[in-house]
């Protein structure tokens, strides 16, 4: 473990920045269009909150009610009461962070979001520890059915370990879902010790096939992109060490599920979105590649017809098909094709 880089990152959280103005680049400073259900929550959310969120994206992914989350490096908490709206009474939110300044924000506005939110007591709870080292915390095992996290794990030294933990602790069926920076070339050795460019979430920032791998060597076999935009670095010495070095802000979503293959295979699946998610009627996007329209049939790959089947989201979908013909590679351009016989109804919906 890198203590002096886990110092270095609480200082500059704790102490340097004491507002998001104060960032040098775009890095830790989301673009993303807030959707509408999402702005009516947050203008319920505590001014002081707002003004130390140092997020790159979104982490609101659908069908939240009742469900457990745990957000790695919550900071002020921005997302975990916006979260914590999302999930409802009968759901809970856990926030994890490491730098106090930060923590302090989120306890004392814990009150004010409970009578905001209409609650009859709170429903999140709030952890100083590291994110390398959640194994010495009392969270246990297979107990999130969600984990988020927002432009943090690019900070992490031991990204590989937060990746690891994130597994364990998932239930069986359960996501990660996060925005992070990401490189598009391994970082020199001599920029990771930059002590502002780390702190401004890009010498710390992983080379996209290099996440993959610690992905996958993780337990997640199936990473799955969701969106991506560049990021600006603002500051023109900074824009100088960094050289010919470009950065994306990107939100990945990781699922905890058994019997994925290595590829995409075709079985002739398909999927009919129900339209039955609150905030999304008409659409559902699952990442780059699928955006299920209600009602029509969407052909899939073999691991996202297993990725829909055993998640929260089969309550929304009919499938159709199984796996017992194999059609060959799942390509964009091939559409899948139902054998006969193969769909003669839909595999009904319902949680796995």
């Amino acid at each position: 473990m890198d203590t002096n880089t886990h110092t270095e990152v609480q200082r500059y959280y704790g102490k340097e920045l004491e507002s998001s103005a104060d960032l040098k680049t775009t890095a830790c400073c989301t673009a993303d269009e807030v959707p509408g259900y999402a702005k009516a929550l947050l203008a319920n959310i505590h001014d002081e909150v707002l003004q130390r969120y140092y997020g790159c994206g979104l982490v609101l992914p659908e069908a939240l009610n009742g469900l457990r989350v745990l957000d790695l490096g919550c900071g002020a908490g921005r997302d975990v009461y916006l979260l914590s709206a999302l999930v409802g009474a009968e759901g809970s939110v856990v926030g994890v962070d490491m730098t106090p300044e930060q923590l302090a924000v989120a306890q004392r506005h814990q009150e004010f979001h409970t009578k905001a939110f209409g609650y009859d007591q709170s429903n999140v709870d709030f952890l100083e520890a590291n994110i390398e080292k959640l194994e010495a915390t009392d969270l246990e095992d297979n107990s999130f059915d969600l984990i988020v996290s927002n432009c943090v794990i690019n900070l992490a030294v031991d990204k590989g370990a937060v990746l690891r933990s994130a597994y364990r602790l998932l239930k069986p069926g359960g996501e990660m879902y996060f925005s992070d920076i990401y490189a598009d070339r391994r970082i020199p050795e001599h920029l990771v010790s930059d002590p502002v460019l780390y702190g401004e979430c890009l010498a710390g920032a992983l080379y996209w096939n290099d996440f993959e791998q610690i992905a996958k060597e993780s337990g997640f076999h199936d990473p799955r992109l969701l969106k991506r935009e560049p990021v600006e670095v603002t500051d023109p010495d900074l824009r100088l060490k960094l050289g010919a070095l470009r950065f994306n802000s990107a939100t990945f979503r990781l699922f905890r599920l058994a019997g994925l293959e290595a590829g995409r295979e075709n079985y002739g699946q398909q999927a009919v979105y129900r339209g039955t998610i609150a905030e999304h009627p008409e659409q559902f996007r699952l990442d780059e590649q699928y955006q299920f329209q209600r009602g029509q049939a969407t052909a899939i790959c073999g691991n996202t017809y297993r990725l829909l089947r055993h998640t929260r989201f089969m309550a929304y979908f009919d499938l159709l098909g199984d796996d017992s013909v194999h059609l060959g590679e799942f390509t964009d351009t091939k559409p899948a094709e139902l054998e006969p016989g193969q769909a003669d109804k839909p595999l009904a919906g319902g949680c796995c």
